[in-house]
């Protein structure tokens, strides 16, 4: 294959193209499927089928991806991304006649008219036709509105023009001119220049208070507090930022979900998500390039600036690619992926209502990602320790299965050859009793062990693991609390995990579970230590009968001074004798 840019087409036995890809060096890119082991199952799958492979030849990598995405959408190969959605979007037609219409429309026709658009958002395109219409009163109606037609009288002025909707073109009521010159004020409207009908109005409203015309300055007035506060609540940045698109992505395992805004004069006049489904687990890289092209040419967009997140290899004509660092620019990038991140969340959501088997499967599959585990971690145990100053040392497991409690599997462990404040032996000791049981037992073992605790705890764990002959065949990490590092075997550095990661959120979920449940077994041992009493001395008294004959008669004189009927009333009668007949003889003995 020669080392030029171009597309290569995989193959199957039937001859069905199955993936479309580019590059920069088709020998390269095409060989790197066939010399190494792939991370993905899916690739592995992919050249698995590859019967065949086929090439062009392109000058560039710009012409490579425009192709890839023109075979793409032709073929729909099995392996490629997709696009969720392949609606048409609305826009807003200028039509090419006398007294132009102005209305949306999904339909281009190539007339000479013209359209701005399309929007992504219906809502916004009618909230500027709206705001045009309460400015410049203009026709609704399709009359053709030539100039012979209006001189012979063929129309009647409507209910339009009783209501003040339409200024009567049709009677002549209203000069072409003065129509076009509203038109053109929309025109600017519609492309986000507000300043310059703001200050045109101002100069009419001004001329109209001079010659006494109160009424119609009145009038004029009310258009500008309506453009103003409608330009309020668009500028969001710098209004010298023009003819700007920014694109962010935010993805998980499954889908990438692309968000792209087109700023004119610092407002946002269009906005739109998309969401891409992955097919061989695409880079945001090689996902945000394609999108790129594909969002502007939907939304036929000729902005001659693009800001992004990420560096991307894509040029376009007279177009200038930038990663903004500060200022209101980075701003507007920020806002961008705060909306596409909020998206995939909500998409996220939805899906584990849905259906929550393909949810929990990208959860651990993004956990399996993130921690480089050989294999998906279905079953995961986690340890935690609980003491105070040394007393009542107990350790807790929990067990999620499918990233979900399992509470009859959670195990507690009073600690048994631990003196003192120890973490660390305590930790040994649970981890070596909770597998050693498990494997007399003949139980399925975890995936994964999470320990609760830096390099020491995880160390301790790792030494009772090596005694069962179980290092190296269950994944084990430490995680601590300060800064939630993930600790693993034999690296003395941690790593970090983006604080809003799923995988990240999912540990935490364990650990703060493990504590949940060590803590409240080691306030029930402290109860049971601080209930002790002569009571509980008694052969065959417990400790709940002893809390409940202090809970009702106080002291444990009272219960010795207590007859055995009033004892009856709070015990059984079995215990009651039991009591009743300690302290007798303790009497007697006296």
């Amino acid at each position: 294959m020669p080392t030029k840019p171009g597309v290569y087409q995989y193959f199957d036995q039937e001859g069905q193209i199955i993936y479309v890809g580019k590059a920069k060096s088709l020998k390269n890119r095409v060989s790197s499927y066939f010399v190494k082991n792939h991370d993905s199952s899916k690739t592995t799958a992919l050249v698995r089928k590859i019967a065949d492979i086929k090439y062009i030849v392109v000058e560039s990598e710009m012409d490579a991806l425009l192709l890839e995405i023109s075979l793409i959408k032709k073929h729909k190969p099995r392996y490629n991304i997709m696009w969720k959605d392949d609606k048409s979007y609305p826009s807003i037609v200028i039509k090419r006649e006398p007294f132009p219409r102005i209305f949306a429309t999904r339909q281009v026709i190539k007339d000479g008219s013209e359209y701005h658009g399309p929007y992504a958002s219906a809502k916004v395109m009618h909230t500027v036709l709206e705001l045009v219409r309460k400015l410049y009163p203009i026709r609704s109606c399709s009359l053709p509105l030539s100039k012979q037609n209006i001189e012979a009288g063929k129309f009647k002025i409507c209910l339009e023009y009783h209501l003040g909707n339409c200024l009567g073109p049709c009677e002549g009521k209203q000069s072409l001119q003065s129509y076009d010159h509203n038109v053109e004020n929309i025109r600017k409207i519609i492309k986000g220049n507000f300043s310059e009908a703001i200050r045109e109005l101002k100069i009419m409203m001004n001329d109209a208070a001079e010659q006494y015309r109160f009424e119609e300055a009145h009038i004029l007035k009310e258009k500008i507090d309506t453009l103003e506060n409608f330009q309020a609540r668009s500028t969001i940045v710098n209004p010298s930022i023009h003819d700007v698109d920014v694109f962010t992505i935010a993805s998980d395992s499954q889908a990438a979900y692309v968000n792209f805004m087109k700023i004119n004069n610092g407002v946002i006049v269009q906005g739109y998500t998309a969401e891409v489904k992955k097919r061989m687990e695409e880079t945001d890289k090689e996902v945000l390039e394609v999108a790129i092209i594909e969002i502007r040419e939907r939304l036929q967009s000729r902005s001659r600036e693009i800001c992004v997140p990420i560096e991307v290899d894509i040029e376009l004509p007279n177009t200038i690619v930038t990663i903004p660092q500060r200022g209101d620019k980075k701003k507007l990038l920020d806002l961008s992926q705060r909306n596409s991140t909020h998206y995939m969340l909500d998409m996220q959501k939805q899906q584990e209502i849905v259906d929550p088997e393909r949810h929990t499967n990208r959860i651990l599959d993004r956990m399996k990602q993130d921690l480089h585990l050989k294999d998906l971690p279905v079953h995961i145990e986690c340890f935690d320790n609980s003491n105070i100053q040394g007393t009542n040392p107990v350790s807790a497991c929990v067990v999620f299965k499918n990233a979900k409690p399992s509470k009859g599997d959670y195990r507690k462990f009073n600690v048994k050859t631990v003196e003192g404040p120890n973490d660390f032996d305590t930790m040994k000791e649970a981890v070596h009793r909770r597998y050693s049981r498990l494997l007399e037992e003949g139980e399925p073992l975890p995936q994964l062990i999470i320990i609760d605790g830096g390099k020491g705890q995880l160390g301790a764990a790792l030494e009772s693991l090596g005694l069962l002959g179980l290092r190296g065949k269950i994944a084990v990490i430490g995680i601590a609390k300060r800064l939630e590092e993930i600790y693993f075997p034999g690296d003395s550095l941690p790593i970090y995990l983006d604080k809003r990661s799923e995988s990240l959120k999912l540990i935490q979920q364990l650990r703060d579970e493990a504590h949940r449940f060590g803590l409240s077994h080691h306030r029930d041992r402290r109860s049971k230590e601080a209930l002790r009493s002569e009571l509980t001395e008694i052969p065959g008294v417990g400790f709940r009968t002893t809390q409940q004959l202090l809970f009702h008669f106080k002291t444990v004189r009272a219960v010795k001074d207590a007859t055995i009927g009033e004892l009856e009333e709070v015990v059984n009668k079995k215990m009651a004798r039991l009591v009743f007949d300690y302290f007798s003889k303790q009497k007697e003995g006296q």
